[in-house]
């Protein structure tokens, strides 16, 4: 069921307010029903005439509304366009992720493929809307939920992903040529860090040569970027233009010579077979110059290892997790996690040794604030005690 509901409109005399009312009125705001009956609000900006369609996913700290500009800009060029808000943000229903407890967490980010699901066929029945020209584009969380769209929908024909990253089945689709050209942008400035990382990575695994990425000095983080640089928003405009209208599902060869950071090709080399083994080997090798080195962010293996285990990839995920714990032998949370690949691989002696340790480490833990301590606490405990062992 859905109610829409149309932003009204003053009419004029003069043709350039006439022309603006009706801009207005092709702005419409949706109620949209979930699978489980949730309610999910949603704007379409329609062309007016037929095209392609652009479904475009927001970031976790923001909601739809950072995408009315570039929406209205898609919907003048001639492309249909729906912006979601997910559930828990904005004014779809659900609990606000700031406020939900990690299992509550959990069990509503498990529903969002489905309300994503449930937008992209709102967007496909519009009338008008070409369903072999369908883009998807996100923000931070929503690159992967971007991904994940177009791993379940293979009629999506362009991409555009903005400072984020995506798991292991995300990567492992772009590692494949599917034909999707892929635009990917980011400002160095981006207060989350390994956010440049990740989508400079993205870019080296795009397997597609339709790619293009884009970079500021300035801008933050997502959709953030638009503030400082409103010509991004041309930028992914034309980009659409090109790829669902003139050439569909292809881009022209951006030659761009892309100077990638050297954690980019660390990380691709531990993603993939063989990998750990040999950055390893260069960790050692680094160490003997200095004992302190590192060449790769701790977190960002850290969840590496948890995405090879949710693919069913248990042994990976076990080396990926060894490697990190000799790379950060005084972090507390590569033992415990170490003790959940273990665990899982029904390797209780491991996993209650690596339990142990990370709760040793808490003491002495001068990296964590103390409610990310109390959690690796908790973890290892309640792995202990599925073990029937005492903390």
């Amino acid at each position: 069921m859905r109610k829409i509901f149309v932003r009204g409109c003053i009419p004029s005399l003069l043709f350039m307010l006439a022309t603006a009312s009706l801009a207005l009125c092709a702005e419409r705001v949706v109620d949209l029903t979930a699978a489980d009956g949730a309610k999910l609000k949603a704007t379409y900006y329609a062309a007016g005439k037929p095209g392609p369609g652009v479904l475009l996913l927001h970031q976790c700290n923001r909601d739809r509304k950072v995408w009315d500009g570039l929406a209205q800009q898609l919907a003048a060029a001639g492309i249909n366009v729906l912006t979601l808000d997910y559930r828990g943000f904005g004014e779809s229903a659900g609990i606000p992720h700031d406020k939900a407890t990690p299992q509550e967490l959990n069990e509503e980010l498990a529903k969002w493929p489905r309300d994503i699901d449930a937008a992209y066929q709102y967007l496909m029945s519009q009338p008008g809307v070409a369903r072999d020209a369908i883009g998807v584009g996100g923000a931070s969380c929503g690159v992967n939920n971007s991904l994940q769209m177009a791993i379940r929908h293979p009629e999506v024909r362009s991409l555009v992903l903005l400072s984020g990253n995506t798991n292991y089945d995300g990567r492992q689709f772009l590692r494949r040529d599917n034909g999707i050209p892929v635009f990917l942008a980011y400002a160095n400035d981006d207060p989350s860090k390994p956010m440049v990382v990740a989508i400079q990575w993205l870019y080296d695994t795009t397997a597609d040569p339709d790619k293009k990425l884009v970079s500021y000095p300035t801008g933050g983080h997502g959709s953030d970027i638009f503030r400082v640089h409103p010509e991004l928003m041309t930028a992914i405009t034309d980009w659409y233009v090109t790829t669902l209208i003139k050439t569909p599902g292809k881009a022209p060869a951006a030659n761009q010579s892309v100077a990638l950071l050297p954690e980019v090709q660390v990380l691709d080399a531990i993603d993939q077979p063989g990998g750990v083994a040999k950055e390893q080997a260069q960790l050692e090798q680094a160490r003997q110059r200095d004992p302190k080195a590192t060449l790769f962010d701790e977190a960002s293996v850290n969840l590496m290892g948890y995405e090879h285990l949710q693919a069913g990839d248990v042994k990976g995920a076990i080396e990926i997790l060894k490697l990190n714990a000799y790379a950060y032998p005084n972090s507390p949370n590569v033992y415990d996690s170490l003790g959940d690949v273990y665990l899982a691989d029904g390797q209780g002696d491991l996993a209650r040794q690596n339990s142990r340790k990370a709760l040793a480490l808490l003491s002495s833990d001068t990296t964590d604030d103390q409610q990310r301590k109390n959690a690796i606490k908790a973890s290892a405990e309640a792995k202990l005690g599925q073990l029937d062992d005492e903390p």
